[in-house]
């Protein structure tokens, strides 16, 4: 990987050559009292010498310049390439321009699709043979569906309340799916332990440096789809995601290849709003929430927070927090004026459009970009807790 010129550490800036860390983290002891994660660094130069993008993109090994894999075959299920929606009915209802990154349309449903190709292709090419991950749903299907198309053995931990559809997509890709008892942290820790004791390659959020990498794609994409976007309004867990959208934003202007990159607007939920507090110095929480049932975001303990904050500031951007009805309302407004159907995680980013416009964050003249993480069919059980009860036609039989 020449281009591939460091890893750095994301909390305290030590610099590492790629042959001296282990994929999932600096294997110097001197580093072992730090926990941050490390990011890749690339010899710009050598990147804008061999790649120009070219539209429509089909999947995102069309970036491979771009991104920390060797030479030779890549992991691919055609990740990437997704659509971006107008969304003039949406428009109407929000009182603010809105568009639709519609990530629901990647192999098992999820923009953790980007992430998983590139990290599984890594550890392809480096010789491990059990890859694992913590995860409250997307991440484990995504990567027992790579791992399965890679051939290699794929082990999962989930909190034992993750919705049914979530658990059964990774053990239908032939992943042992093991479930923890608490919360997603809870998980988190269990695969940390198992996998340092077995020497399992762990792909869970904030711990490997090549698992973000391949998101960073999805900022990539939207810098050519939306180069005059104001907004990108992502749903934040872990906080990978958005840091990683903004990272590839970011890229493409430093390349010179857009000129203004949009600002970033995270959405959090009132029963899990660690990032936003951290952010804004604020306690965004209610009380009387015990999570949320936005699954995919019902992160108290995110690992990638300083990652994201980084990406808020840096983008001049902001973060709100939404209640959970307000998600659930935005879930059947999406779905009915678009046609969008969305897990409650990705309509929090809709919510959090109609909260930032309400409290002047967003404009009425701006546009947003709000991008679908994951498809409701992950968890249609939740969806209906937003719709009203079907109506039989006169004169229907019980």
């Amino acid at each position: 990987m020449p281009h591939v010129v460091a890893l750095v550490c994301s909390d305290c800036g030590r610099e590492f050559a790629p042959d001296e860390t282990a994929d999932t983290g600096p294997a110097d002891p001197a580093h072992a009292d730090c926990d941050g994660a490390l990011d890749v660094r690339y010899d710009y130069d050598a990147v804008v010498d061999c790649f120009e993008p070219t539209a429509p993109i089909a999947d995102i090994w069309e970036f491979r310049p771009l991104l920390p894999v060797a030479e030779g075959p890549v992991v691919s299920l055609g990740a990437g390439g997704t659509s971006l929606l107008d969304a003039p009915t949406l428009s109407d209802r929000l009182g603010v321009t809105v568009r639709v990154k519609d990530e629901t349309g990647n192999p098992t449903g999820s923009n953790k699709d980007r992430g998983t190709a590139v990290a599984v292709t890594r550890a392809k090419q480096a010789g491990h043979d059990v890859v694992c991950c913590a995860s409250t749903g997307n991440a484990a299907a995504s990567l027992a569906g790579y791992a399965a198309r890679a051939g290699l053995d794929c082990r999962i931990f989930v909190p034992r309340s993750i919705p049914e559809a979530k658990a059964v997509q990774p053990r239908l890709y032939g992943a042992e799916v093991l479930t923890v008892d608490g919360a997603y942290e809870d998980a988190y820790e269990r695969c940390r332990r198992v996998c340092s004791d077995e020497g399992w390659y762990n792909l869970s959020a904030g711990l490997a440096p090549y698992a973000i990498e391949g998101k960073r794609t999805l900022g990539f994409e939207l810098a050519m789809q939306a180069p005059s976007a104001d907004w990108v309004a992502m749903p934040m867990g872990n906080g990978s995601s958005l840091a990683a959208a903004w990272r590839g934003l970011a890229e493409f202007e430093r390349l010179g290849f857009t000129d203004d990159a949009p600002g970033m607007l995270g959405v959090q939920a009132t029963g899990a709003t660690a990032i936003y507090d951290r952010f804004v110095g604020a306690d965004g929480s209610d009380p009387d929430a015990n999570g949320t049932a936005a699954d995919s975001i019902d992160v108290s303990g995110p690992h990638d927070a300083g990652r994201a904050c980084r990406a808020l500031t840096a983008s001049d951007g902001d973060a709100v927090v939404v209640a959970d009805d307000a998600i659930l309302r935005a879930q059947r407004l999406l779905g009915e004026t678009e046609g969008v159907f969305v897990e409650p995680a990705s309509a929090a980013a809709v919510a959090g459009v109609e909260r930032a416009k309400a409290t002047g964050v967003v404009d009425p003249d701006e546009t947003v970009v709000v991008v679908g993480t994951g498809s409701g069919l992950k968890d249609a059980e939740a969806a209906t807790a937003a719709l009203d009860e079907v109506e039989r036609p006169s004169g229907d039989s019980e």
